[in-house]
This record gives structure tokens, C-alpha cells and sequence, in this order.
């Protein structure tokens, strides 16, 4: 039978302290604790007096709380420390790409190593699960161990370790050990014992679970939040945080998909409103291109995610807040890319041949383009006049030299906009540089007058095609165009007015559809447009 020590034990037990508490006098007798160890060579520790008798019957032994070992990628953080270290390198320097699959045939710990060597990982950028954050922080004032171990590289753990100043000690993967599965559960208890509460995420944390007393379940799918039931008491459950439909729409960017309206411009030039064929074929042609755009979107997110967490509104973006991991995006690009060629390839071989092109400049400029100063919102114009020479390959149209040049200084100036809304909202905050851009506050100077002038210039541009001898035999009345241009300058100068004022939204497109004025504007313009071309028809 049992002793009135053991039988105390039991009973604290059932009341579901099993997972957390365990009697120090059980084990190890009166008056001794149990020490950590850090060193796996360290003998383990017995009992102070071997002969020391059992305590009293009628006295209930003092629990202390189980250690409890936290796991970092998916747990402590919705990140992967890895993942992001990686897309770190490769941004500094793209060619490391390259070496990449060399370094992984050194093995996953030597990988890591010099993943960490080269990464200079920020542990104060990523997010925390707050909730779990606030728990090991009470769990610790009440005296008990926190142990972060992690297959992550030791540098990272122990800069995580620094940032958050909650743990005792950090098992971590070294030069020759990666520290997964067996090997991480042995060095759990060659630091704490077989006696400690684990807390994890994902199927691979089962095993450890398993030989756990307690485990804590965070942020894990259902089944297996139900199978870490199964094979260990659970001390406290912190559910995932569901990702809903507007927060995958904000991810995909969903909005932006009003920019791929751009491919009808050329039947709308052409006046084929009625050719039905030609706007199916133009339907299929918008949700190809706004799938792969999407896929870029994410790809994008990836590659700021630094710039995006120091930035004042883009550190809510699902990706840098962590509100979707970088798995679920990863997934997401490669079906939405796939589903983009073939749609793509529905439509016409050429018109793949564009989204190939598009998909290039895109990622080029994430790449490169994007961090020069000026050459950035030059790409930006070029992709978007980009989109209305696709749907013309789309519908096999021919686009004039007029509709080119127009678009490509209307998309420089709205392009400029959103550079000079940055700065503008930098200098708010008392910043001086933008992260992730060669841009200054001081450049505003020089970037409001080229805006400005772009704008101008595209109305000037609008101009001369009304007087253009080839307009005078596609509109029937032609003059009433100076009503758009009038349109035109009352939309520019919107605008760069919001901008000036620090109004601007992150995209100026979105902010021009926001504002009544600004698209009862819109379709005043379109139908004067229209009159232009039907009204002695009429």
C-alpha cells in the first residue's frame, strides 16, 4: 500500500496538479531540491542523506512547481526563426541562394550554424505569442524554472533568451547537434530530469509530450491538440488564433485586384464594349493576372518583413504581425501560382508569356529595384502600363503610343504619391529614414515637385491626344474631352493635396475610391468620354 506521502501526492494528483507540482520530499527526500542542470555530463544529484528517515504521517509535503520547457518556432512565436533567417540572407545578398543547397549537404546542424553566422537575427522584430508570454512571466514569479528548448540555432535561443528575460536556461541546436526529436528529448532530461512540462505546437512535439508529465498545447491544430490529450495531462491549452477571411484577404492583397482592371483598358480605348468573346477572354485574362499577383503579394510580404514590423501601419500586415505563418503563405503563392498559368495558358500562349514578364519585373523589383531610390516608382509605372499592354496581347488589339505614354506618367506620379505619404508620415513620427528604402525625409523637397510635375505631364500628354488628328476620326465629337482633362487635374491634384496634408492611405488608388468627390469624378469623366465617341449617334 501506500505511504501517507505518496498518498498525498496521489491525491494532488487527481486534482490535476500531477502535471504541474511534484514533491520534492517524494523524490528526493527532506530538505533537499532537486538542482538544474545545464551540463549533460553533470552526475545526477541523490538524496543529501541517504539514511535520512521518511517524514512524518501526518505531514503533506511541500510541491514545487515541474520545470517547464518551451519550444520556440510555432510556439513561443508564430514564426519560423529559421525561415526568416534565410530570407534575411538572401536579401542582403542574393546570390547566397545559390549556396544554399551546398550548406544543407554539411547537415541541418551545420546549416543552421552558418544560417545564424550570416542572418544577424533581430529577436526584438519578431511576433510573441503575447498570451503564453504573459503565463511563463506569472509562472516565473511564482518560482518556477523556464526552460527555452528549441531546434533553432543557440545564437538565436539565446537572443530570444535576452530579449524576453524569462527563462533559467536555453537548449538550443549547437555546430554538430540538431536539437529535433530524440535528440531534443534527451537533452531536456539531461537538464532537468524526466520530470518537467512541456510545452509545444506541432505533431513533431507528440514524442515529447509523451514522456512528459504535463503538457502545455499552443497554437495546435485540433487533432493534434487531441492527441496531446491522449498521451499526457494538459496543464493549460492556449487555442490558435483562426486566421478569418478578411484576414487572407488582406494577406492576398484582394483590393489590389482593382489595379488588373487596368486589362480591359484596351477594349474600353477601342470602344468593343459589346464583343462578348473578347470579354471573356479578358474575365479569364483579370483573375489570372490577379492570382499571380497575389502570389507576389505574399512573396513580398516575406521579403519586408523587417521594414513592414518598424513601419507604423504595414507592422499589422498578417505576415509581420504573425497572424498567418510563413508556411501557410509559402503554400498559398504555389497554388495561386499554378492556378495562374494554367488560366494563364487558357487565354493564349502569348498572354502567359506577359504574366511571365510581369511575374519577372515583379520579383525583380522586390529584389533590387525596390531599395534604389527613383528607379523604384519607375518600375512601379512600368508594371502597371505593364497590365494594359497584357490585355492587349489578351484581345490581340494593338495599343497607341498616346494610351503608353499617358499611363506611364500617371502611374509615376500616383507611384511618387505613395513614396512622399511614407516620408510624410516618417517625419510625423520623428523619423528621418525609411527602413528597407534609400529614401530621406529631406528628399520630399525633391520628390514633391517631380510628383507633381509627372502629373502635369500626363495632362499635357491628354492634351495633345485630343488634338491628335487620329482622335478626330475615332471621337465624334472630340472637344468634350477638355472636360476630362479638367477631370484629370482635379483628381491629381487631390491627391497630392491628401499627400501634403498626411491623409494619403498606403495606396493612393484605394484612397482615390474611398473618397465620394473623387469617384463621382471618375464616372463623370466616363461618360463624357462616352458622349465624346456616341453622342451624334445618339
Amino acid at each position: 500500500m501506500f505511504s501517507a506521502v505518496e498518498k498525498a501526492y496521489l491525491s494532488n494528483a487527481k486534482e490535476g496538479k500531477y502535471s504541474r507540482y511534484i514533491s520534492e520530499q517524494f523524490l528526493w527526500g527532506s530538505g533537499a531540491r532537486r538542482p538544474l542542470r545545464t551540463n549533460p555530463n553533470q552526475p545526477e544529484p541523490t538524496r543529501t542523506n541517504p539514511n535520512q528517515p521518511e517524514p512524518p504521517s501526518n505531514q503533506v509535503p511541500e510541491l514545487t512547481p515541474l520545470p517547464l520547457v518551451v519550444d520556440l518556432d510555432g510556439t513561443l512565436t508564430a514564426t519560423d526563426t529559421l525561415a526568416e533567417s534565410v530570407i534575411r540572407i538572401i536579401r542582403r545578398n542574393p546570390a547566397d541562394l545559390l549556396r544554399l543547397p551546398f550548406w544543407l549537404a554539411a547537415g541541418r546542424a551545420a546549416f543552421k550554424a552558418r544560417i545564424a553566422e550570416r542572418a544577424d537575427f533581430q529577436a526584438d522584430s519578431i511576433p510573441y505569442r503575447e498570451t503564453l508570454l504573459c503565463y511563463l512571466e506569472a509562472e516565473r514569479k511564482q518560482g518556477r524554472t523556464i526552460i527555452l528548448a528549441t531546434a533553432a540555432h543557440h545564437s538565436i535561443a539565446e537572443r530570444v533568451s535576452a530579449h524576453l528575460g524569462v527563462f533559467d536556461a536555453v537548449i538550443a541546436t549547437e555546430q554538430n547537434i540538431n536539437l529535433k526529436g530524440a535528440a531534443k528529448l534527451a537533452s531536456i532530461r539531461a537538464c532537468v530530469g524526466e520530470h518537467f512540462v512541456y510545452a509545444g505546437d506541432s505533431k513533431a512535439d507528440l514524442p515529447i509530450w509523451a514522456a512528459a508529465q504535463g503538457a502545455i498545447v499552443v497554437g495546435a491544430s485540433p487533432g493534434v491538440a487531441a492527441a496531446a490529450r491522449k498521451a499526457v495531462y494538459v496543464e493549460r491549452e492556449f487555442p490558435p488564433e483562426q486566421a478569418d477571411f478578411a484576414t487572407w484577404c488582406r494577406a492576398l492583397r484582394v483590393h489590389q485586384c482593382l489595379k488588373n482592371l487596368l486589362l480591359f483598358v484596351p477594349l474600353l480605348t477601342a470602344f468593343a464594349f459589346f464583343d462578348m468573346d473578347r470579354i471573356a477572354t479578358l474575365a479569364l485574362a483579370f483573375v489570372s493576372f490577379s492570382l499571380g499577383a497575389s502570389a507576389t503579394y505574399i512573396a513580398n510580404d516575406f521579403w519586408d518583413l523587417d521594414s513592414d514590423r518598424r513601419h507604423p501601419r504595414k507592422r499589422n500586415r498578417p505576415f509581420a504581425s504573425g497572424a498567418l505563418s510563413l508556411a501557410q503563405g509559402a503554400s498559398c503563392a504555389a497554388v495561386l501560382l499554378m492556378l495562374a498559368f494554367v488560366l494563364a495558358f487558357a487565354v493564349s500562349t502569348r498572354f502567359a508569356a506577359m504574366l511571365v514578364l510581369y511575374l519577372a519585373f515583379t520579383t525583380a523589383y522586390s529584389l533590387w529595384f525596390k531599395s534604389i531610390v527613383l528607379l523604384d516608382v519607375i518600375v512601379l509605372s512600368l508594371l502597371y502600363t505593364l497590365r494594359i499592354v497584357a490585355g492587349a496581347v489578351a484581345v490581340d488589339i494593338s495599343v497607341s503610343h498616346w494610351l503608353l505614354a499617358f499611363s506611364v506618367l500617371t502611374f509615376l506620379s500616383l507611384a511618387l504619391v505613395k513614396r512622399c505619404s511614407e516620408l510624410v508620415l516618417l517625419r510625423q513620427n520623428d523619423k528621418r529614414v525609411s527602413a528597407g528604402r534609400d529614401y530621406r525625409v529631406g528628399d520630399l523637397e525633391v520628390l514633391w515637385p517631380f510628383g507633381i510635375g509627372a502629373a502635369l505631364a500626363a495632362v499635357v500628354v491628354f492634351g495633345l491626344f485630343i488634338n491628335a488628328p487620329e482622335t478626330a476620326e475615332r471621337y465624334a465629337v472630340p472637344h468634350l474631352l477638355w472636360l476630362v482633362q479638367i477631370g484629370l487635374i482635379y483628381l491629381f491634384g487631390r491627391l497630392w493635396v491628401s499627400t501634403v496634408r498626411g491623409a494619403m492611405h498606403d495606396d493612393p488608388i484605394v484612397h482615390l475610391l474611398e473618397n465620394r468627390g473623387s469617384v463621382g469624378t471618375l464616372f463623370l469623366m466616363v461618360a463624357i468620354v462616352l458622349a465624346a465617341h456616341f453622342l451624334p449617334v445618339l
